[in-house]
């Protein structure tokens, strides 16, 4: 009988220890015998199913009860047995079909769902607790055979401790199979099993969580190490984007178009911004979501220096030999602006020249070490993981930074999206000037602008300017469609101005606002300069574009009519008859160069501030960042700041105010073309109604810039120095109060 007790401890049942998980498998009927399963015989309220023979009459209650607790160790270990043995099978990978694809579970769920490289870890530490328990009863065996007199109390000694073991384990077994836990969510699981108040139970639980481990810093070495993402079944904390591809190429439409071409074609790239992400299903609790960024920038970091030649997205061999000047990329980095640089030739460029092995080697001892340790400790992980990102970050930084001239890119971002290159625009829209009196056509709108677009570059741009080549012109198709013109303009219909008046800030963009510029970036710095920050810097240079319309058109218009005056004056001296009307004229006129030369105030002010007051000082704060900072993440940190502080303190951000600039900007470029037909055709009353949305915006504009909420913000500081240049002397308050406002200045009154 003792034997056969043996063999139950061991799972075997037979005549003495029957096993009624298959009597009730045989009792059930076929639908739930089909789909019950071996991993709930024993679960529920029925308990361990192995169970004495009814007809063992010779037992007394005393000893029955404690063979069937013995027994019930046997249940545990044939289940805990049957896990291991599955979860370590490895038949099913010449079964599965394609399970290294992304989605494989969602269309093999029958084949795939078996393969668990977390759930086998944990069986191997189960495994190792049953050899345990088989070495403890063949002990027992052994102490028996050498009694002369067995009895029972040896087996219920030699394994007392199994019956604070086993039972919890099985539990454990059975949420994991019947849940399908699998991966971080594993490693959760077996986290917060650790915490009880037995030591023993304590000492497996953490065991069991130390294999599972092991794969997780195996696939950490793999990610940090090698840049490869080991995660056939989807259990890692770091997972593919595959997903979200559509939603990004659609939240990109407006962006350059080469560049999500080149993203297309260059894996590298497209891993880098759209293909990881951390997936918080899988991400441990006691891992920090920085922590978890931390690790997932370094994996794609880590992928970047070891792939340095993405092929088609490199720059042209030609274009490097054009330049032969500025060797000396440090210095010229250093300095910002100023002698020409060589481009990078990346195609001589190795993984060992940007990741070198020893700093590998140092990353793959850290997790080594942490990977030996009996127990996991945050400190150190977090410590190990912080050192791994500023390795990364620091390598990153070399190759983007220093070897790809990431500063002189950044300039010519500064001379062409913010119009630092001041003379190139203003010859630009000079040329264009008589072009841009007509609409757009949409076939053709981009190629007619070519035209002064080289014309300006030929008379500004230097064959020096090795930038100027990536600059190409383009034309957005929103705006063409209801664009407006000076022929619109200057013919409104009378019976449509007072809508206008109520809902100023709808009116249509000129079709020529929609003008935009294209830089083109070649890898690495596509890292860098991504969808989303290129179209930043095409948001800032449409407004700045705009804005220097405006003045130009200010001036031009006084230019214009001040060489007629001139014209005017002289014949006064030939004609002396006719002088009367001149001055008549000339008196009418003045209250028409009142309202543009508070116009002109306005834009020149506004567009001072912007350039010298925004622009400039946040270049100057950029700058000193990239010279001091030596870390990729904190660059592209520093460079976010930058682009925002532009769109925020330039009011971009401000839906109220960009509308009511925007209406400003349309109202003085009808109010110049209005005046340059009011010799030939005079159109009081539609220039007296420029003038009062003038003065209503102005007004507004006024009283928003000085409210409470934006005093407190954080432009408040550049906004004082913006209301201060306007308010110097009180005069744009009082005239936009009250002066210009008090009533309408018709020019055929006002002079009077």
């Amino acid at each position: 009988m003792l034997h056969e007790l043996l063999l139950a401890l061991l799972g075997f049942t037979g005549d003495f220890v029957l096993d009624a998980s298959s009597a009730r498998r045989r009792a059930a009927p076929p639908e739930a015998a089909a789909g019950g399963g071996s991993a709930g015989d024993g679960d529920g309220e029925a308990g361990p199913a192995f169970r004495l023979a009814p007809d063992l009459t010779f037992l007394q209650p005393s000893e029955r009860s404690a063979i069937e607790r013995l027994i019930s160790l046997g249940f545990y270990y044939r289940e805990l047995n049957r896990f291991a043995t599955e979860s370590r099978d490895l038949s099913w990978i010449h079964s599965s079909v394609d399970v290294s694809t992304p989605h494989a579970d969602k269309t093999q769920k029958g084949t795939v769902r078996k393969g668990s490289v977390y759930r086998r870890a944990i069986a191997n530490g189960i495994t190792e607790i049953l050899s345990v328990y088989r070495s403890a009863v063949l002990q027992v065996e052994q102490n028996l055979l050498s009694d002369p007199l067995p009895i029972l109390a040896t087996v219920t000694h030699g394994l007392n401790k199994f019956e604070v073991l086993l039972p919890p384990l099985y539990e454990l077994v059975m949420e994991i199979e019947q849940k399908d836990i699998k991966g971080g969510q594993l490693l959760n699981l077996l986290h917060k099993r650790c915490h009880c108040g037995v030591p023993e139970l304590q000492n497996c639980i953490q065991r069991l969580l130390w294999h599972g481990h092991q794969v997780m810093f195996n696939q950490l070495t793999s990610w940090m190490v090698y840049g490869i993402l080991q995660d056939q079944y989807s259990e890692f904390f770091i997972r593919r984007q595959d997903d979200r591809d559509e939603e990004f190429e659609s939240s990109q439409r407006d962006v350059s178009e080469k560049f999500i071409q080149k993203l297309a074609k260059d894996t590298s790239l497209t891993s880098w911004h759209t293909g990881f992400h951390v997936s918080l299903d899988m991400l441990p609790e006691y891992i920090h979501m920085r922590v978890a960024e931390s690790i997932l920038f370094a994996g794609k970091a880590i992928r970047v220096l070891r792939n340095p030649s993405p092929g088609a997205t490199l720059q042209e061999p030609v274009i490097q030999s054009q330049n032969p000047k500025g060797s000396h990329r440090m210095h010229s980095f250093i300095g910002g602006s100023g002698a020409p640089k060589e481009l990078p030739n990346f195609f001589n460029i190795s993984a060992e020249e940007l990741l070198p092995q020893a700093e590998a080697d140092k990353i793959d001892s850290m997790l080594k070490e942490l990977k030996h340790s009996p127990e996991f400790h945050k400190r150190p992980f977090e410590s190990a993981v912080s050192s791994t990102h500023t390795i990364a970050a620091s390598h990153l930084w070399q190759l983007v930074v220093v070897r790809a001239d990431l500063n002189g890119h950044l300039k010519a971002l500064k001379d062409y999206f913010l119009l630092a290159k001041g003379d190139f625009f203003q010859c630009f829209l000079e040329e264009s000037r008589q072009l841009m009196r007509l609409p757009p056509r949409q076939s053709t709108a981009e190629a007619d602008l070519m035209i002064p677009f080289q014309l300006a570059a030929l008379k500004t741009i230097g064959e020096e300017d090795e930038y100027f080549t990536r600059v190409s012109l383009r034309m957005s198709s929103y705006g063409m469609k209801n664009s407006t013109s000076q022929k619109d303009l200057q013919k409104p219909n009378a019976s449509e101005l007072p809508s206008q008046g109520k809902a100023a800030s709808e009116l249509a963009l000129d079709g020529w606002d929609s003008i935009a510029l294209e830089y083109s970036v070649d890898w690495p710095l596509q890292l860098f300069f991504t969808p989303d920050v290129l179209s930043k810097y095409c948001k800032v240079f449409q407004y700045l574009i705009r804005l220097k319309r405006t003045q130009m058109e200010l001036e031009k218009s006084w230019a214009a009519v001040m060489h007629k005056d001139h014209a005017n004056f002289s014949d006064y001296y030939k004609d002396r008859k006719n002088g009367s009307a001149t001055q008549l004229r000339r008196q009418r006129s003045k209250p028409l160069w009142r309202v543009r030369e508070h116009m002109a105030f306005l834009i020149r002010n506004l567009q001072f501030y912007i350039q010298v007051d925004v622009i400039e000082s946040q270049w100057n704060v950029l700058q000193s960042h990239v010279q001091d900072s030596h870390d990729f993440t904190e660059l592209v940190s520093f460079h976010q700041e930058y682009l925002s502080a532009l769109v925020s303190q330039s009011f971009l951000d401000i839906g109220s105010v960009s509308r009511i600039l925007d209406s400003i900007m349309k109202l003085c470029l009808q109010f110049c073309w209005s005046i340059e037909q009011y010799e030939t055709h005079p159109n009081i009353f539609e220039i007296d109604h420029i003038t009062e949305e003038f003065n209503k915006k102005s007004n507004s504009l006024y009283t928003i810039l000085r409210s409470s909420r934006l005093a407190g913000s954080q432009r408040a500081p550049f906004l004082r120095q913006f209301l201060m240049r306007l308010n110097f002397n009180s005069f744009f308050e009082t005239t936009a109060r009250g002066v210009m406002s008090s009533g309408r200045l018709r020019p055929s009154t006002a002079g009077t």
